[in-house]
């Protein structure tokens, strides 16, 4: 029996079992169903593929789709982590309901969030009412789409810097105060950096939740094509008009580049953590 090594069996199952579910259910959810949709673009050969995706329609639609949820994104990053500040560093009468209505947007449907955002915002709504004699118009515009996408991603922000802010040791920003540095340079230099990682992961993940949305930005869109239309609303309007290769081809390059931003940022937060090791 000499050399013979025991090992202590784990309470929780072994690798090979958790990875084997691991694979089968990403697989069964995640990679079989966009393998299906590459497949059938496929079908269509390249020029097809290049036919279907670059008209002036659909380039547009995908302008205005990344380019608002980049913006409600970076929107969100800002905001949400002044979100996050108040609710972790004060106490106020309200604290708990204001902590609530952040996961508000988790809850509601987003048709009824549409709904509620365009009768605020329309002409005659009460904040539009008064933004539009000043020349400033938000519903039926990209503008409005930017409202909607904030609206639905500020608790991805917000829920991913909380725990960050709540663990952050007040000693460190006591200690950059004795040694003389300033609230901003104690903001950007040691709160910021330790931060940063999950400032990153929360924007992440609502820029990715809104490169999807779809109830609540065509009630206050407007759907104008060329000026407002975008890339989901776009998808559903091929399918009725029984063009599905062309909707397979439009949710193909969707595909390809929400992965390629989405590794992108990937790679940014991985670096960012590197450098200030997170």
């Amino acid at each position: 029996m000499t050399g013979l090594v025991l090992k202590r069996p784990s309470i929780l199952p072994g690798f090979g079992l958790t990875l084997g579910i691991t694979i089968a259910y990403l697989s069964l959810v995640v990679l079989i169903p966009l393998a299906a949709l590459a497949a059938n673009a496929a079908g269509l050969g390249w020029s097809g593929f290049w036919n279907a995706v670059l008209t002036p329609r659909v380039l547009a639609a995908f302008r205005v789709t990344f380019g608002t949820s980049l913006a409600a994104g970076l929107i969100n990053a800002v905001f949400g982590l002044l979100v996050a500040w108040v609710l972790v560093r004060y106490e106020f009468p309200g604290h708990r309901i204001v902590d609530a209505l952040v996961d508000l947007p988790f809850a509601l449907p987003t048709a009824v969030a549409g709904i509620a955002l365009t009768a605020l915002y329309a002409g005659n709504g009460w904040i539009g009412g008064l933004l539009e004699p000043m020349g400033l118009k938000v519903a039926f515009t990209p503008l409005g789409i930017v409202v909607a996408l904030t609206f639905v991603g500020l608790p991805f922000v917000v829920r991913t810097v909380q725990p960050v802010l709540q663990d952050l040791e007040a000693e460190q920003e006591e200690a950059a105060a004795v040694l003389g540095a300033g609230r901003l340079q104690t903001f950007l230099r040691v709160i910021l950096p330790a931060i940063l990682p999950a400032l990153l992961t929360g924007f992440t993940l609502a820029f990715a939740r809104a490169l999807g949305e779809y109830g609540s930005v065509i009630f206050i869109a407007g759907n104008l094509p060329m000026v407002s239309e975008i890339v989901p609303l776009l998808i559903i309007i091929k399918l009725e008009q029984f063009d599905y290769a062309g909707a397979t081809a439009i949710g193909t390059l969707m595909l390809m580049a929400s992965f390629a931003l989405l590794l992108a940022i990937n790679l940014l937060q991985r670096w960012t953590r590197a450098r200030h090791g997170g």
